[in-house]
């Protein structure tokens, strides 16, 4: 029994290019080696994303609904950054 896949799939030419640059350059063996590669990076930064979710994002909305934490409200976070923005565009002329 095969633990693969056949796929076929349509890249961007600059994509492809990109692939074909990985495989020429001997960094890998085949183009699905990249591509194989690419997946398990995007598999690896989802997971780190859920875990950051879960672990951080939903502690401190749980520590802000239970009143543990004081929030900010979102009219004064905009107003931060508006202002941040107004002194970034009014020194790049300078």
């Amino acid at each position: 029994m095969r633990n693969t896949s056949p796929l076929s799939i349509t890249l961007p030419h600059d994509m492809a290019a990109m692939v074909k640059e990985k495989v020429a350059s001997g960094e890998y063996a085949t183009e699905s080696e990249v591509i194989r590669d690419g997946l398990r990076i995007l598999k690896a930064r989802d997971e780190m994303v859920e875990a950051w979710l879960r672990g951080e994002v939903a502690k401190s909305y749980d520590d802000l609904a239970a009143g543990k934490e004081g929030g900010i409200p979102g009219k004064d976070v905009m107003t931060k950054l508006r202002a941040s923005y107004r002194a970034r565009l009014s020194n790049r002329g300078k």
